[in-house]
């Protein structure tokens, strides 16, 4: 029987690529710190050691002395590289879709860092100093793919997005879910909600990472980043758990310097996405879990296991809670766009109404026309 070690196994991707693995005649072992345990669809061996520190993760791996498979899906992925050497004859590493050059980066040219970033146009952060945790992660990628061309292992890195879904660490979901349980009926978004992040659904991004295991040949040396096909911004997000909910209120919209309290649940300002056509159009990837589906079932997860107030969850997502503060800079909001709006008004700014690229005339010959009709700006 093949053997498969998965470091990690006890996260919100863990038991669908365990329980995949199960089904393809796997012996699996899970190697984890011990912190959470889940139940598989047969009982697996665990191995609870830190993965973080290679003295300790070498003597989890040892247990065997071969397996025919190893997938990093937890700890330090540098570790993980140096520790397989030797011990497996395919490596599968998991790190994320960060570890890209910030926008700034001149490497990326005159426009600088495209919205879309697919995998043959990929700059990555090399900045150890103002960026490391970028660069980490670049520099994790590339020694998973150097061990593969040093012939230690067939090796494949696959970037994964912001998982949801159950067992999903820090779920910014929750920081919505909570204030419709709360009663909320006003919830300030930066932007309009435009913002757009990468996100998968557990269920989904196990599934990638199981056809790179299916396909070994067209998965060696390859750079795969998987998440939902679809992606939809913060509002629509945010409108889809209301109505779920059964649940109406207002989205006050604020610029972003104003709308801080927005922070926890709202990706960022300068949101890009990877491409995932690489493992659609090589691996043949499609979501197993519609998003409407996803998003529900992230929802039951979360209202049938609610976060503590004030507990380690919500510490780690960063969100207060403090709805009289939120209140407070709706208020103060309101009264500066009233200001604002009364301003604008004695500006009497006009707009010229779109004007058609092609002629449309009334007569044969004739050129096209300048508008004629301006309105003044509300």
């Amino acid at each position: 029987m093949k053997t498969a070690l998965v470091v990690g196994g006890t996260g919100p991707t863990g038991p669908h690529i365990v329980n995949g693995l199960l089904g393809r005649g796997y012996e699996v072992s899970v190697l984890h710190g011990g912190f959470h345990e889940v139940e598989f669809a047969v009982p697996v061996e665990h191995i609870h050691t830190d993965p973080h520190f290679k003295e300790t993760l070498e003597v989890g791996v040892d247990k065997r002395k071969w397996w025919d498979l190893m997938i990093f899906t937890y700890g330090r992925l540098r570790i993980g590289v140096e520790v397989a050497k030797g011990r497996t004859g395919r490596f599968i590493g998991v790190g994320t879709v960060d570890g890209v050059a910030r926008t700034t980066d001149p490497r990326w040219g005159l426009l600088g860092k495209p919205f879309n970033v697919r995998e043959e146009f990929l700059v990555p952060e090399s900045d150890m100093v103002n960026a490391k945790m970028g660069a980490r992660i670049a520099e994790a990628r590339e020694a998973v793919f150097q061990a593969h061309r040093d012939g230690h292992y067939n090796a494949t890195y696959i970037g994964y997005p912001v998982i949801y879904g159950p067992r999903a660490q820090a779920p910014k979901d929750w920081c919505i879910v909570r204030r419709i349980l709360d009663g909320r009926r006003r919830l300030i978004i930066a932007d309009g909600g435009s913002q757009v992040l990468h996100r998968g659904y557990a269920e989904n991004v196990a599934h990638g990472l199981l056809l790179a295991v299916d396909r070994p040949d067209a998965a060696a040396g390859r750079d795969f980043v998987v998440k939902d096909q679809r992606q939809y911004n913060l509002r629509q997000r945010i409108e889809t758990i209301a109505k779920y909910m059964g649940h109406e209120w207002e989205m006050v919209d604020m610029p972003w310097e104003f709308g801080v309290p927005s922070r926890p649940y709202t990706p960022g300002r300068d949101p890009w996405v990877r491409d995932t056509g690489r493992i659609e159009t090589e691996l043949g990837y499609r979501d197993v879990v519609p998003m409407e589906a996803a998003l529900k079932k992230t929802v039951d997860w979360l209202l049938e296991g609610r976060p503590e107030p004030g507990g380690e969850v919500e510490t780690q997502i960063g969100d207060p809670f403090d709805y009289e503060k939120e209140d407070q800079i709706i208020d103060a909001w309101e009264r500066l766009r009233g200001q604002m709006q009364s301003e604008m008004a004695g500006i009497g700014f006009e707009i010229a109404p779109p004007a058609h690229a092609y002629r449309h005339p009334k007569a044969p010959g004739e050129a096209w026309r300048r508008p004629e009709q301006v309105r003044p700006m509300e």
